[in-house]
C-alpha cells in the first residue's frame, strides 16, 4: 500500500507539473518501502539521493516556467524552493554522515510536498493554464 496516495486536489491542471509531482510521490514512496522494508543502508541511500535530486531538478523546472509565464509572486515561490532545499540537502548529508534520518525525510517531504502543491502551485496554476491556451495550445510547454 503506497504511503502517498496521489488524489484529484493535487492536480494543478499543468500535465508537465502534473507528473512531476506524481513522480516525486512515487520517489517518495519508493523511500518509505526501503526504510519500512528494512533495506540496506545504500539502497536506501540511493533512492533518498534519486528523491532528493528530482525534486531539486523539479523546482528548477517549476521556477523556469514561471519565469517565462512571469509569474508576479515568483520570489516568493524560489524563497520557499530553496529553504526547502537547503532543508533536505541538509537530511541527505546527514544520512551520508550516518545519522538515521530517511523515515524523518520522507515524512517531511510528503508533508511539505502536499502543502506545497496544494497552496503555492495552485495559486499560479490558472495563470499558466492561460498562458500555455494562448502560447502553447498543443499543450507543451518549452522551457
Amino acid at each position: 500500500m503506497p504511503y502517498v496516495h496521489w488524489s484529484d486536489d493535487l492536480d494543478t491542471g499543468i500535465p508537465v507539473i502534473d507528473n512531476q509531482h506524481k513522480r516525486i510521490v512515487e520517489y517518495i514512496n519508493r523511500l518509505h518501502e526501503a526504510v519500512e522494508g528494512r533495506a540496506a543502508r545504500e539502497e536506501v541511500h540511493e533512492v533518498l539521493d534519486q528523491v532528493v535530486d528530482y525534486t531539486l531538478t523539479h523546482f528548477a523546472f517549476e521556477e523556469e516556467m514561471l519565469e517565462i509565464v512571469e509569474y508576479p509572486a515568483l520570489e516568493r515561490h524560489r524563497h520557499a524552493h530553496e529553504a526547502f532545499s537547503r532543508r533536505i540537502r541538509q537530511y541527505q548529508h546527514d544520512f551520508a554522515d550516518g545519522q538515521d534520518v530517511a523515515t524523518e525525510l520522507g515524512e517531511t517531504l510528503r508533508d511539505w510536498l502536499m502543502n506545497h502543491i496544494r497552496r503555492d502551485d495552485h495559486e499560479y496554476g490558472h495563470m499558466v493554464r492561460d498562458w500555455m491556451r494562448t502560447h502553447a495550445p498543443n499543450g507543451i510547454l518549452k522551457t
